[in-house]
């Protein structure tokens, strides 16, 4: 029951802090005020503004916002968000540019489970629009889901990644980014095994922690420095009553949240106070780079209990995956029996999260495939988050992915993207 009462706690200082802003927003507003030339009203206001915002953020899942694609015949296609496979824990969903004929590139973006949901990747969504039929894991916010629903952990990940690479077919391009990118590997493995016709036609692996020994971090080093009794009592809660998931074990997003602010606090804190004097000179917008920014990156979710401990404990301590000892549903996933897909890592020189050599590491573990469909590429001086979604993705990682999908395509593919080349 202490969890319980420890997950309503911080549900209720969140909620207390929206009703603050709310409150001091709208008491500094009123038309009275504004016979008083005292600035502290103007601040109070300002400061209300932003903090309702803030607070409010983080319990709403942000909305894909791609309502249309401008295609080659000049005109602005519809698009619509449509479920492939739903499943509990997780929904494949097709991004769908309507009136459009059918891209030559079929991809499946696996997004991380890691605090953020899958609309962290709007940004690369749109950019592989351009020339692909783009398909998403769209994972579930773990407090909505009942207890009755059962576990999820990292070996059903896997199979759910299993599951939706069948569905698409061996035509598939699959693209993992970050906290995927070993399971990604390891649900490769085991299609190569089990049902090799599955297996999609190129893997590209962006930014993940495939070995976390191989170039320590602060997230590696504090994996390795906390224990799993220790993880499971600061950690994990028990959703409160509010929610439809009442009672599950999680990892709550706003902890994680209080994780990633905390790793640049004076940078986050100067945001802030540059973005309420903002709104005092009348100079913000509802969607104005600061919004659009911390719009996202506020919003979180909760992962499963099970799935964060056994991320920690099998990716991390263990290195199952970088052992190549990763067990699936009693079944050892042996990543050298990849064979017949092209694999490619792409890591930034800068990144503090999976450090260049983390991901990397796949392509020893694919003892399997011949040096032809190896390939690797570390981008000069990008970050973490921009070789999949800033200017480093956009103008030198996205071309060479898509002519890597290209080269390695399966034959009909192959002559379809060729009739259809976009650079």
């Amino acid at each position: 029951m202490r969890y319980m009462m420890t997950y309503d706690l911080m549900e209720t200082m969140r909620n207390t802090n929206q009703w603050m802003g709310a409150t001091a927003s709208a008491m500094a507003s009123y038309p009275l005020f504004s016979m008083i030339p005292n600035p502290a009203f103007s601040m109070m206001a300002a400061w209300g503004e932003v903090t309702e915002r803030t607070f409010q953020r983080m319990i709403a899942k942000p909305d894909w916002g791609i309502r249309t694609f401008t295609c080659e015949d000049g005109k602005d296609h519809l698009v619509d968000i449509v479920p492939v496979m739903e499943r509990p824990f997780g929904d494949l969903i097709h991004i769908r540019v309507n009136g459009r004929e059918e891209q030559p590139r079929k991809v499946l973006l696996v997004a991380p489970m890691s605090g953020h949901y899958a609309t962290l990747l709007r940004s690369t969504v749109k950019s592989l629009l351009v020339n692909c039929e783009v398909y998403v894991t769209d994972w579930h916010n773990a407090r909505d889901i009942p207890v009755s629903e059962g576990k999820f952990d990292v070996e059903d990940y896997t199979l759910y990644l299993v599951d939706f690479m069948k569905e698409l077919g061996p035509e598939t391009h699959v693209v993992a980014v970050c906290q995927p990118v070993p399971l990604t590997l390891a649900a490769t493995a085991y299609l190569a095994e089990v049902d090799p016709k599955a297996q999609p036609s190129t893997l590209t692996l962006i930014g993940g922690p495939v070995d976390p020994d191989a170039t320590p971090t602060d997230v590696t080093d504090f994996g390795a420095r906390v224990t799993m009794g220790q993880l499971e009592e600061t950690m994990i809660q028990r959703v409160g009553f509010k929610y439809k998931g009442v009672g599950r074990m999680v990892y709550p997003g706003l902890l994680q949240l209080a994780s990633f602010m905390s790793m640049n606090a004076d940078r986050h804190s100067k945001a802030f106070s540059d973005q309420i004097q903002r709104v005092m000179r009348g100079e913000s917008s509802d969607h104005d780079a600061h919004n659009r920014f911390y719009d996202e990156y506020l919003a979180v979710m909760d992962m499963t209990a099970e799935f964060y401990l056994s991320t920690v404990e099998r990716v991390f301590k263990n290195r199952e995956i970088a052992r190549n000892e990763f067990i699936v549903a009693g079944h050892k996933v042996d990543i050298g029996k990849i064979t017949d897909v092209a694999v490619k890592t792409v890591e930034g020189a800068n990144d503090d999260i999976s450090a260049p050599g983390q991901c990397i590491a796949a392509l020893d573990l694919c003892t399997g495939l011949p040096d032809a469909k190896k390939a690797s590429h570390v981008e000069p001086g990008a970050g973490h988050y921009g070789i999949f979604a800033g200017r480093s993705w956009r103008d030198n990682i996205r071309p060479l992915v898509i002519d890597f999908m290209n080269a390695n395509a399966r034959e009909p593919q192959r002559r379809a993207a060729n009739k259809n080349k976009v650079a």
